[in-house]
């Protein structure tokens, strides 16, 4: 694998990852003072016969579950030639420190925040979390270790479950083409939980794992290469984002998931805690409409939902917009 750096404007600095085979690349945006919460812009590209949402995934670096929110009229396995593709390639970053590591569960993503000041930098990279019966913790950790080439030490609620389907697992599988965790691996502080890559790069960007986090096999070898033992990690589940880009509020709505801290609350309780904390310090005049509208859909597609004014928009008189 080769790296190179190439601008592709002022805000942006593409990390294009070599890769002959697949074509990904992850891109690393430098954060602007005028969108100070949003980086990338919307893509679109034109499908062949044979692309299927986890084949363009791999290419554009994207998960499949963004792929399919994006774009809940194509079918996912067989788009057909000629078919328009959203790639969702422009973010509203997490409402969070931005200090080293963040997933968002809710986005199936990682943010990787670094540099200060002015000169502060975000690369994110899709990935794959736990799934519902093995769902990935809230909190706050870092990390405490990096290990190239891991063994897999699986617990042993992981080898009664293979047995239960009548395969065997080893209590240690060693590096190789076998082994989930793929080449890299960086070990958290909470017990069990690893952030790394994989032999099935098919599922990344799926909820599908047993806790942990996994990415792309580049990209977890790019994430590796730039973060040191310490470094915070912290796990959030934001699925309403509200951000805003020079004079513009962007809104970014994702699916809720039955993970602690939304699970029971409505939706009225989720949009108006987010929109109030995104106008503390600017006023907005917001399309309650489109506000509603776009947490119905939930493509996780940042849509611009209002405009910074002088006096802001009687939330009591728009609330009745909101879903129930």
């Amino acid at each position: 694998m080769t790296f190179r750096y190439a601008t592709t404007g002022p805000a942006t600095l593409a990390l294009v990852l070599g890769m002959a085979s697949t074509g990904a690349q992850a891109e690393i945006f430098e954060i602007q003072s005028t969108s100070p919460d949003l980086v990338g812009q919307r893509q679109s590209v034109s499908s062949s016969y044979a692309d299927t949402f986890t084949d363009l995934g791999r290419l554009h670096n994207l998960g499949y579950e963004e792929l399919r929110a994006a774009n809940p009229a194509v079918d996912p396995w067989l788009p057909g030639e000629g078919t328009e593709i959203i790639l969702p390639t422009e973010f509203v970053m997490p409402r969070v420190e931005r200090d080293g590591i963040v997933i968002n569960l809710a986005e199936f993503r990682v943010y990787y925040f670094f540099g200060a000041g002015t000169e502060s930098y975000v690369a994110t990279l899709p990935a794959s979390i736990g799934r519902m019966d093995w769902e990935t913790p809230l909190g706050t950790t870092s990390i405490i270790a990096k290990v190239r080439r891991p063994n897999w030490y699986p617990p042993e609620s992981v080898r009664l479950e293979y047995a239960a389907e009548g395969r065997k697992l080893d209590r240690v599988v060693p590096p190789g083409p076998d082994n989930p965790l793929g080449n890299y691996a960086l070990r958290l502080g909470l017990a069990g939980y690893l952030i790394h890559g994989t032999n099935k790069p098919a599922g990344v960007g799926m909820r599908v794992t047993h806790g942990c986090i996994r990415l792309f096999p580049e990209d977890i070898k790019w994430l590796y290469t730039k973060v040191g033992v310490a470094t915070p990690v912290r796990f959030i589940n934001q699925p309403i984002k509200f951000g805003w880009k020079g004079d513009a509020l962007y809104l970014e709505v994702h699916p809720v998931l039955s993970t602690a801290g939304t699970a029971d609350k409505s939706a009225m309780t989720l949009i108006t805690e987010e929109y109030v904390l995104a106008t503390q310090e600017f006023e907005a005049d917001a399309d309650w409409e489109l506000i509603a509208r776009t947490f119905s859909e939930k493509t996780g597609v940042p849509v611009r939902v209002g405009m910074r004014r002088g006096r802001i928009s009687s939330l009591a008189q728009n609330i009745h917009s909101l879903p129930e």
